[in-house]
């Protein structure tokens, strides 16, 4: 399989059912614009791509996950938007842009926020309706939404990004450092997994598989951030894992969840031995970026 070929296929899709979601308005237009402008500025669209992914591997149709695929999307948008703002990381751009706030102004980029959140959770709930012809159905779609709530909520990415907030300029544990990644990082990517699998038709052992291998690689992700930050000289006051030990450390603890990544997939071969490759060369991707 052909990693970014297969990404980059997914992302077609995933952008194309965007540009259709968000409704052509009259006075609201403003909002609307703003909201695009966050959605299209050349995201990789990792988390919905991992929820289609999941869901094939355990043969579901993809278009049944697209609402939710989309969803996940707008969540992960929000989220950064109300990060960049000032009273938040004070970030003047993101992937090359003129942040949200800057373009719009605050207000008008927390309203873009929280429309998109808002909207994530109509476009759910509007499938469920539509599209649940049986009990099993209306199940499986309700579920994979209450696993995305979850993990978006104070349980999830918020409650890690109140810790991320709180520990600014101030020296943390080593335990609430991993609290703020498997919560403000890794949850969504195993709200995803877990997700697609729901909607995919997965037992519940191979759920479990899922939210291990979303925890190895969010982690991973994460630290890699931490080390890329570092090689390009940000100053940042906030607690990181290179707060407590060197950069081969982090290598190592990057190459140890890969692995660990990597073992967990081989539970899948024989589901799906494509599919199953997919998620091992995800896994060494998302750590061999250089941004």
């Amino acid at each position: 399989m052909d990693l970014l070929q297969e990404m980059n296929n997914l992302k077609e899709v995933i952008d194309k059912e965007l540009k259709n979601v968000i409704k052509e308005c009259s006075y609201q237009k403003k909002i609307v614009e703003a909201m695009e402008y966050s959605l299209f500025t050349g995201g990789k669209r990792l988390r919905p791509i991992l929820l289609l992914e999941s869901c094939e591997l355990f043969k579901g149709e993809y278009e049944d996950a697209i609402p939710f695929a989309l969803a996940i999307e707008m969540i992960h948008t929000y989220s950064l938007i109300h990060d960049d703002l000032p009273s938040m990381d004070n970030d003047d751009y993101r992937r090359g842009k003129l942040t949200n706030h800057k373009v719009f102004g605050d207000a008008l980029a927390i309203l873009a926020g929280d429309g998109l959140l808002n909207l994530a959770y109509e476009t759910m709930a509007e499938n469920i309706i539509n599209k649940s012809h049986t009990l099993e159905d209306y199940r499986r779609y309700v579920r994979a939404m209450n696993v995305i709530a979850n993990a978006s909520g104070i349980y999830g990415m918020v409650g890690g990004q109140v810790v991320d907030i709180l520990s600014e300029g101030k020296n943390i544990e080593r335990d609430e450092l991993f609290f703020m990644y498997k919560n403000k990082t890794a949850a969504l990517i195993q709200a995803s997994l877990i997700s697609g699998g729901i909607i995919g038709g997965a037992g519940e052992e191979e759920l479990k598989k899922l939210e291990e291998y979303g925890l190895a690689i969010g982690v991973s992700y994460q630290i890699k951030d931490d080390v890329l930050d570092y090689n390009s000289g940000e100053d940042d006051s906030k607690t990181t894992y290179l707060s407590f030990h060197t950069v081969d450390e982090a290598k190592k603890e990057i190459e140890e969840l890969d692995n660990n990544a990597i073992n967990i997939v081989k539970y899948f071969v024989n589901k799906d031995r494509n599919r199953a490759k997919f998620f091992e060369k995800f896994a060494y991707y998302l750590t061999g970026r250089n941004k």
